[in-house]
């Protein structure tokens, strides 16, 4: 009995000792197990109003906050459920253990995110804020996003990414003190590679793209054609005439255009859009021939003429010279604007360099045509001088019509140097029509020509060849003197007709000379004081020989009644 009671003892003893044994293995182990700081799963016993208790598999249970979750998670918490929790202390004053949720979170996020910082996984994240220099975002965990990192081009309005769910990738990431730089740059610039190597397989000289205006300049248009430029040059966005590129398109504007020419190796694109629609000028020549009358809208002028649109993309030249028979146009804005509606005629079409020479005058009655019949030569016609000029004056027969008044055809006598010696401006003139040229618009007008030419009647009267004249020295020259003659006429003593020995005459000075030349076609008189002083030589030996013949007569008689 006592053996039996010894070993049965002994068995107890043994069973005790094994039990407290493995009860100290367990407790040790579980203390390991939960040790304060370290991550933990436990089984959900019950979700109750205030906080949620957890199994561990610990001697006491755990609890967690409400709080700590979200109304969604609180909804589809049952009993059984299995979490990852957040060990704060192994037990509080009452036993239990203090765990926490959220802290979990973020530690399964950041290891999360450790994994994605190594192996460069691509994550989703909301930006919550704008800060100096870029933007906060929410990965699990707060990050920041510079604003270098946001796209490839700069972004200027911040404030337009809050709130968007942004692809990016973390570049920088520091755990110790919790800094996660983030990028999207990367990600938009592989886009963009993928993207623009898909485009430049597909593009082809004569294809059609879509893209967007992404720029206006003043020689053409960017459009973005989704990671390649292209270019619409100016004179490729209408097959008419347009000021600026701006007035056809805008930035943002959806645009497509045709294919010109592709450069793959340079990336460079460049783009039309008139080359969607037929070109027009094409069959001007046939709808458009000379001679055909049509009416337009004035779209811009210059100082050679006026731009007329005939239809859409078709535009033609109206000429200053074109646009009226009487008048001289120096701009076209004299005589119309930007806007008008204009009739005209074609004059000549060239579709090769697009060019339509219009006409506006031709549509109008040419004064011209009838100006023989109204003025003929000969007739007295009155006007107002419009213009001076050192060859002449113009006289405003009529509207548009001048008629011109040469220096020489001002007077007969007078040797006219400028017209303003005659005539002043604005001044209301009588003249004869001379001639006209209806082919050139020109009237030659004279003034003279209202009296007789006194050449033909009174100057070769007045000093006939032979005469002596006493005159007054008006100018000196090396070829002789001008003198003053009647009729405001000057007469020329030529050098060689004047005496040697003489004394100097000198401008102011009277001269007696004798007339030797009277020539009508060149309207010249020509005097010589030496042909005055000789002829005075010989009328003074005639009266000599006279006298003596006189007193010879009277001797011979006296001889005679001596003699007998």
């Amino acid at each position: 009995m006592i053996t039996s009671g010894d070993d049965i003892e002994y068995e107890d003893n043994t069973s005790d000792h094994e039990e407290g044994s493995e009860f100290e293995r367990l407790y040790n182990q579980s203390l390991r197990s939960f040790q304060k700081g370290s991550l933990v799963k436990g089984r959900v016993l019950r979700v109750q109003s205030t906080a949620v208790i957890l199994d561990l598999g610990y001697k006491s249970d755990g609890i967690i906050p409400v709080e700590q979750f979200t109304s969604d998670e609180l909804a589809s918490l049952k009993p059984g459920d299995e979490l990852e929790v957040y060990l704060e202390d192994a037990e509080d004053a009452r036993g239990n253990l203090v765990l926490s949720r959220e802290k979990a979170r973020k530690l399964q996020a950041w290891d999360d995110l450790n994994l994605a910082y190594q192996n460069g996984t691509v994550i989703k994240g909301k930006v919550t804020s704008k800060i100096k220099g870029g933007l906060t975002v929410d990965i699990g965990v707060p990050a920041f996003l510079p604003g270098s990192q946001i796209d490839v081009r700069p972004v200027r309005n911040l404030d337009s990414y809050v709130g968007q769910v942004l692809d990016m990738q973390i570049i920088k990431m520091n755990s110790g003190r919790g800094n996660i730089v983030m990028s999207r740059r990367a990600l938009v610039e592989t886009e963009q590679k993928a993207r623009r190597e898909r485009l430049l397989d597909g593009l082809a000289e004569g294809s059609i793209v879509s893209g967007t205006v992404k720029n206006v300049a003043d020689y053409g248009v960017f459009v973005d054609l989704g990671g390649i430029d292209g270019l619409i040059h100016v004179t490729d966005m209408s097959w008419g005439r347009i000021g600026h590129p701006s007035s056809v398109l805008k930035p943002g504007d959806p645009v497509e255009a045709v294919v010109l020419k592709f450069d793959r190796e340079k990336q460079k694109v460049s783009l039309g859009l008139k080359q969607r629609t037929p070109d027009p000028w094409a069959t001007t020549a046939e709808r458009y021939p000379a001679g055909t009358r049509l009416r337009g809208t004035v779209t811009s002028l210059a100082e050679y003429g006026a731009f007329v649109e005939i239809e859409h993309g078709v535009e033609g030249l109206i000429h200053v010279s074109e646009m009226s028979w009487t008048q001289k146009v120096k701009h076209p804005s004299k005589i119309m604007n930007v806007g008008d509606t204009v009739e005209a005629q074609v004059l000549a079409v060239d579709p090769k360099a697009k060019r339509i020479s219009l006409g506006m005058k031709q549509v109008m009655a040419n004064p011209w045509d009838s100006i023989s019949q109204k003025y003929p030569v000969g007739a007295i016609v009155e006007g107002n001088v419009r213009t001076l000029t050192d060859f002449g004056a113009f006289v405003g027969i009529e509207e548009g019509i001048d008629g011109l008044l040469h220096i020489s055809d001002m007077s007969w006598l007078v040797h006219v140097k400028h017209p303003s010696e005659m005539l002043k401006k604005g001044q209301s003139v009588k003249a004869v029509v001379l001639s006209i040229d209806s082919q050139r618009h020109r009237i030659s007008l004279g003034l003279k020509q209202l009296s007789p030419d006194p050449w033909e009647q009174i100057i070769p009267g007045r000093y006939k060849v032979g005469r002596d004249e006493t005159v007054k020295v008006v100018k000196k020259a090396d070829f002789g003197l001008f003198v003053a003659l009647e009729h405001d006429i000057e007469g020329l003593i030529p050098s060689s007709e004047l005496l040697r020995d003489a004394p100097d005459i000198k401008e102011g000075d009277e001269v007696t000379a004798r007339v030797i030349k009277v020539d009508r076609s060149e309207r010249k008189v020509a005097l010589s004081i030496k042909a005055h002083v000789k002829g005075q030589d010989k009328e003074s030996l005639q009266e000599f020989m006279k006298q003596q013949e006189k007193i010879d007569t009277s001797i011979g008689a006296l001889l005679k009644e001596r003699g007998n």
